[in-house]
């Protein structure tokens, strides 16, 4: 999509989804049995844990949905927005690593950063989707940037979800995944 060799990855990316997968499973189970032996006192943590698992797993989702494109045959090498899709990518790849940074030090204040900086990009990528979507731009190039702004706004959204556990109550996870107009 980028420059790179699609069929140099494919394996290693369908291995390691798989990997992963089996991974969210027993993770899973292993929380049903610490809340099955410990009862509620950990109900909160083994929420938000669950939570969490389901919003990594859809980062790696539309990851692949992301690769989907590339297996299609769609590249941005000669997109005019070359530059901006290439800066958009890592800075979202950037943040699948800082969520982790976060995660580990429980740090609020970053988190909460990292939750407003992810609104911000999700505005972007939303005006950037209906900008194409009314443009009279050809199909064949538009949909699939229309596509990865999608995609890269929905992996901005997990991560904000997973981060948001920094900073928000079990009862208030996926709050990130409404739009800003439906949260309470």
């Amino acid at each position: 999509m980028t420059g790179g060799a699609v069929e140099t990855v494919a394996d290693e990316i369908r291995e390691t989804d798989r990997q992963i997968n089996a991974t969210e499973v027993e993770i899973r189970r292993a929380l049903l049995v610490h809340a099955s032996v410990h009862g509620g006192i950990d109900t909160p943590e083994v929420l938000a844990f669950m939570n969490m698992i389901k919003d990594l797993e859809r980062i790696g989702d539309y990851n692949k949905n992301i690769f989907d494109l590339a297996e299609e045959g769609v590249s941005f090498t000669e997109s005019p927005e070359i530059e901006t899709i290439l800066s958009l990518r890592d800075e979202v790849s950037s943040r699948i690593s800082l969520m982790g940074e976060i995660l580990s030090m429980r740090d609020e204040e970053r988190a909460r950063t990292y939750i407003e900086r992810g609104d911000e990009m999700r505005k972007d990528f939303d005006r950037r989707v209906n900008e194409l979507l009314h443009s009279t731009e050809e199909a064949v190039t538009a949909v699939p940037r229309a596509l990865l702004f999608r995609f890269l706004k929905r992996v901005s959204a997990h991560s904000s979800n997973v981060v948001s556990a920094v900073v928000m109550p079990v009862d208030q996870l996926d709050y990130y995944d409404e739009s800003e107009d439906t949260r309470n």
